[in-house]
């Protein structure tokens, strides 16, 4: 397993994070197994966040409960359980009294790195800065960071933190594959080598698109989300496949297939193998709902594409306008 640095901390995490959503897993104790198991194969970053109203974090406070301190751990906020109109966004009122509820699900005494889920237009971001300072010095929270902001609000954030002495952003999480390079490339990625931020990137294959599996003019497997019959835990409804497996999303997964037919591995693989192929990359999420899985994703973690492949990657899949499934 390849470890590398969380930003301009002192931290080094694990380039493969385990995702804990579980969204097509009911079973808790195969949860914890599939947990074990990355942690087995050398995996020691671990994200959640209030995934089932809470039931992740739950089950990631069980299956860390002995093992806490091989683990960087990271959560996010923005929705609660708590009733009334306070129950979500990122308040201090909001923030203190989600991050208690997160350390007791989680059954820790501190979050190793805090993200917010996503912007809140209707809280002051100092308002939000502050409350995350306080939560450090209480030592309930190690390092902050955000998710899904735009690069002009992170750098808001940044400023924000310098000029009030308040702890800063040392990472972000934001999607980031083949087919949506457009999200992290122009402005992101320059902002987070300029300011030393570290970047965890998530759905490394844009919904199961660049697994091989989907293929333009043929029928996506049965039971999947791009399917027509309703997949568990997603609405099948809202994934277009005809709409989504372009000619140009075609043409990226058949230069996987031969990616991996060339190295033996899976274009899954290929793809996350060119995810961190980015050295502005820290770590990558990947996701399993079941032990077996978690080989299979962590099977490109130690592999690396050579020149020739990445440049192929890079060409087939050039930046393009934003689409809805990219």
């Amino acid at each position: 397993m390849e470890y590398r640095k969380l930003g301009k901390t002192g931290v080094k995490v694990s380039s493969a994070c385990l995702g804990t959503a579980f969204r097509a897993q009911d079973d808790e104790q195969v949860c914890i197994r599939v947990i074990d198991r990355a942690l087995d194969l050398g995996c020691d970053f671990i994200d959640t966040a209030f995934y089932g109203k809470g039931r992740s974090e739950e089950v990631v406070g069980k299956a860390l409960r002995d093992k806490r301190d091989e683990v960087f751990l990271c959560t996010k906020v923005f929705d609660t359980r708590r009733p009334g109109g306070n129950s979500s966004g990122l308040s201090r009122l909001h923030l203190m009294g989600a991050v208690e509820d997160s350390l007791r699900r989680l059954q820790t005494s501190h979050i190793d790195l805090y993200l917010l889920h996503t912007f809140d237009p209707h809280t002051p971001l100092e308002e939000t800065l502050r409350a995350l300072d306080d939560m450090v010095r209480q030592g309930k929270v190690r390092y902050i960071g955000c998710s899904n902001f735009k690069a002009w609000k992170v750098m808001q954030a940044l400023w924000a933190s310098d000029r009030r002495n308040l702890e800063s952003f040392v990472c972000i999480q934001d999607q980031y594959n083949l087919l949506n390079r457009w999200e992290l490339e122009p402005e992101m990625m320059p902002l987070c080598r300029e300011h030393g931020l570290g970047i965890m990137t998530y759905s490394p294959l844009a919904i199961g698109l660049l697994t091989g599996q989907y293929r333009l003019g043929q029928e996506p497997p049965a039971g999947t989300v791009w399917s027509k019959t309703k997949g568990r835990g997603f609405s099948a409804h809202k994934y277009n496949f005809a709409e989504a497996m372009t000619e140009r999303v075609d043409r990226i997964v058949q230069a996987l297939v031969d990616i991996g037919q060339r190295h033996g591995k899976t274009p899954a693989q290929a793809a996350v193998a060119w995810i961190l192929d980015h050295p502005e990359v820290t770590a990558l999420i990947l996701g399993a709902d079941l032990p077996e899985h978690v080989d299979d994703a962590f099977g490109a973690i130690d592999w690396r594409l050579d020149a020739e492949d990445r440049q192929s990657l890079d060409a087939v899949s050039a930046w393009a306008p934003p689409k809805k499934y990219a």
